[in-house]
């Protein structure tokens, strides 16, 4: 089990390298070929939620990003720490509420467009996108 940690700050020209470490380690992980440009897709949209999310909250810590490599399949986890509103609460921090929280929708749905396996967990203190995909068994040489 291999993890590769990302941290970077909440700047959108950050995102494609995150998009691009996220696919050679899905690659090295085994992640079917015809996959990886969703893989890129994926990452790359939540990454950009999550700068949007720190920058409209004023959060000055940086993104979260975990590339996990498990046996039969390939995670990635992109965190945040900007407060999400809660039922029956407003977003702390929020702006224009209504346009944020449309477009955070807007976002998570490309997402599950994108990936079978989606877990959503938010909070006042961040959220997290866990993304898994299935990995093929390594190929061994046959003698």
């Amino acid at each position: 089990m291999a993890t590769v940690e990302l941290r970077f700050s909440a700047l959108p020209e950050h995102v494609r390298t995150a998009r691009l470490v996220a696919a050679a380690v899905a690659r090295r992980a085994g992640v079917d070929e015809a996959v990886l440009d969703e893989v890129r897709l994926a990452v790359g949209e939540a990454c950009s939620r999550a700068v949007g999310l720190h920058r409209n909250s004023g959060v000055t810590a940086p993104v979260k990003v975990a590339l996990i490599e498990e046996e039969k399949q390939f995670s990635i986890e992109v965190g945040d720490e900007a407060p999400h509103a809660v039922p029956g609460g407003d977003t702390p921090g929020a702006q224009d509420g209504d346009a944020e929280i449309e477009e955070d929708e807007m976002g998570l749905a490309v997402i599950s467009g994108l990936v079978d396996d989606v877990e959503v967990t938010t909070g006042q203190n961040g959220g997290l996108i866990r993304m898994t995909w299935p990995t093929a068994p390594p190929v061994t040489a046959l003698l």
